[in-house]
């Protein structure tokens, strides 16, 4: 899989990846992937449409197409799902090949961030399986308080 350059432009980023998994370049597929690109965390299916919705360059995308995007970009592994304690699917762009993957959701604000991957969950989670087993994929979640979250004001207690 390509990697993404940090310092690109979401937008042409975006079609490239496309692109590359020789899918049609469509402005929904291009729009979505972008601020997901751009996001830096994880995002609702709502939190997606507001951000499209808030572009000044982008067309209308309906609820529907926005969800059918979404599922193609996790299906053409442009992007990951990880559900939330609350239920609600989060999306956020994949950016390096499956296989171990961490999420870290704040408690306070509930936003979900992408942890950076490594070899070292792998293994881990490997030394733990009960012998025979195989893992085919890892998704790991740890739960706390973001850095803007953990900095601010202390609720009392």
């Amino acid at each position: 899989m390509p990697s993404v350059s940090v310092d690109s432009d979401p937008l042409d980023e975006s079609r490239r990846l496309v692109r590359a998994q020789r899918a049609r370049v469509t402005v929904p597929r291009v729009r979505v992937l972008a601020e997901l690109l751009a996001a830096g965390r994880a995002l609702t299916h709502q939190e997606v449409q507001r951000c499209v919705e808030a572009s000044a360059d982008s067309e209308h995308i309906d609820r529907v197409t926005l969800y059918r995007v979404l599922e193609w970009l996790v299906e053409a592994g442009l992007a990951h799902r990880v559900a939330g304690p609350d239920r609600v699917f989060r999306f956020s762009a994949q950016r390096t090949a499956v296989g171990a993957h961490g999420h870290f959701r704040c408690t306070r604000c509930a936003r979900m961030y992408c942890m950076t991957e490594s070899a070292g969950m792998g293994r881990l989670v490997g030394s733990i399986l009960p012998e025979g087993f195989t893992s085919e994929a890892i998704e790991l979640t740890v739960s706390g308080r973001c850095a803007d979250c953990a900095a601010g004001p202390q609720p009392p207690g």
